[in-house]
């Protein structure tokens, strides 16, 4: 006799587990880009190095009594480590609210794994592989289960989301004879290309144009002109892209 999961648990346990989740993204985001182990390592305070137990560790709330210091040396925290909890548990709810079933899991995931990557790319500047390349086997596990006839769509996407980043990127450093795009932008195009399928693909594109030309105008200084020659961080907008393309679909439906 098969046990069926009750339909509610669906969404609810996603939303549970959210902030938990959070913490393990922030150890990712903190150890990945140090070459610190991550799954055998010891939580410990990066300013006295004490070893952290369990009371030290309660996604928000320990946080939130501690006053975002560590209760051994007072150090300052930095708001990293409730906003990461508090942004997982924000995907896991707007999952919930769009869509049902098993998929609320699957994109919460999804919606987890883009967070950590986009946040790494932001502040160390390049996107784990660890985090972006599991982004396509997931991807089309995910179109094979629930839209089974449009899965040769989605592997489609998967090709073509690299090979155009990648021709973006050569051409790119071709003409300018430097390099535009990272190829970490490369996989993980490959990787929402996986989710969003091929239709979905020149949305993507369109919304992390759009976001990152939106971030570039509104960080930079007002004393010296734009700059196109600065780096910014792709990675972010790209994940935008995806997770409200997959969400909401293309910002034009293919015929």
């Amino acid at each position: 006799m098969s046990i069926q999961m009750p339909s509610e648990l669906t969404w609810l346990l996603p939303v549970l587990f959210a902030p938990f989740i959070g913490s393990f993204m922030g150890v990712l985001i903190r150890r990945l880009p140090a070459g610190e182990p991550v799954l055998w390592g010891r939580s410990i305070c990066p300013h006295c190095r004490h070893r952290l137990t369990a009371r030290d560790l309660v996604p928000i709330v320990s946080w939130t009594l501690g006053k975002g210091r560590c209760r051994h040396c007072e150090a300052k925290l930095g708001w990293q480590y409730p906003a990461v909890e508090l942004a997982a548990l924000a995907i896991a709810i707007w999952s919930a609210m769009v869509l049902s079933g098993w998929l609320v899991a699957a994109t919460a995931l999804y919606g987890w794994m883009l967070l950590t990557l986009a946040w790494v790319d932001q502040r160390h500047g390049y996107i784990p592989d660890v985090l972006s390349l599991p982004l396509v086997p997931l991807g089309l596990a995910a179109a094979w289960f629930a839209v089974p006839e449009r899965w040769l769509d989605h592997l489609i996407g998967t090709v073509a989301g690299f090979a155009a980043l990648f021709l973006v990127r050569e051409l790119y450093q071709r003409v300018r004879g430097r390099t535009g795009l990272g190829f970490g932008d490369v996989k993980l195009m490959a990787g929402l290309g996986a989710w969003v399928a091929w239709q979905g693909l020149a949305s993507v594109v369109l919304i992390a144009a759009v976001s990152g030309l939106a971030t570039a105008a509104a960080t930079r200084r007002m004393d010296r002109p734009f700059d196109l020659a600065e780096r910014l961080a792709f990675g972010p907008h790209l994940a935008l892209g995806g997770w409200l393309v997959w969400l909401y679909g293309p910002l034009i439906p293919a015929p």
